[in-house]
């Protein structure tokens, strides 16, 4: 067999090149904070800032309906059209 590889100039290279090999294996998939654990993390992190937003606009369009719902007049039109409510002696027909 041919052992070139074994035979460097330097004996110490081929420890480095094998601890290195090791290091950067032992970094990218076992360690507890490896390249794997940081790209779901990342994928968790880009999900819940999605959420953020969504729940940011629906937290903004309930603030403008808060704000439309201070007069009386829009209070019934939504009360009417939401939940049904009908003043006295009043006839709701439901047409589709």
């Amino acid at each position: 067999m041919n052992f070139k590889i074994l035979k460097l100039k330097n004996p110490y290279l081929f420890a480095y090149i094998v601890i290195s090999i090791f290091f950067i294996t032992w970094m990218i998939f076992l360690d507890t904070h490896s390249l794997l654990v940081h790209l779901e993390l990342n994928k968790e992190i880009n999900n819940l800032e999605e959420r953020k937003k969504f729940l940011e606009d629906q937290i903004e369009k309930d603030n403008k309906l808060i704000l439309d719902l201070n007069d009386t007049d829009s209070l019934e039109k939504f009360a009417r059209e939401t939940y049904g409510h009908k003043k006295e002696n009043e006839i709701i027909l439901i047409v589709e």
